[in-house]
């Protein structure tokens, strides 16, 4: 399964971790503000640095980058990494991510969502894309967007 993670600070120019892929976009209502005191990047415990955070403010908007990681080695080693460097955070949350200010629909989070919830006469939706995954696979195609979508699903049947 990919995982994702916004880089809104530091993270845009300096990860710390390997990535498959690297895009450029943003989440909806947060923004970004100097709010969190460094006393060990950026600063010192005599006279804190400040450093970014994002803050839940409706209408706004946060530009940065998302990273795709693939590898569940470099999941791990992504984590493990962000937990000490980000170690004053507590708080995870999962966002959708747009790539285009004009557009309304994230780039895979909101048609992952409608999948996992949407069931009809034939079935549940996720089933059509499990099977077209596994239909595809077998034949030797890997469609990245297919692929994508089923281990976003698959990622949020395993937090429910």
């Amino acid at each position: 399964m990919v995982m994702w993670v916004f880089g809104y600070g530091s993270l845009v120019w300096n990860p710390g971790f390997a990535y498959d892929a690297r895009l450029v976009g943003f989440v909806r209502d947060y923004r970004r503000v100097f709010y969190q005191g460094s006393t060990d990047h950026r600063g010192t415990p005599e006279f804190p640095g400040r450093t970014v955070t994002l803050e839940h403010q409706p209408g706004s908007t946060c530009w940065g980058v998302a990273y795709k990681i693939s590898r569940e080695q470099d999941k791990q080693t992504a984590l493990e990494y962000l937990e000490v460097r980000e170690k004053q955070y507590d708080e995870k949350v999962y966002l959708d991510l747009y790539t285009d200010s004009s557009l309304k629909i994230p780039a895979v989070q909101d048609m992952m969502m409608q999948i996992y919830l949407a069931e009809g006469p034939t079935g549940p939706n996720k089933e059509y894309l499990f099977k077209l995954e596994d239909a595809l696979n077998k034949i030797g195609i890997v469609d990245q967007h297919v692929q994508d979508l089923a281990n976003a699903v698959r990622s949020y049947a395993d937090t429910m």
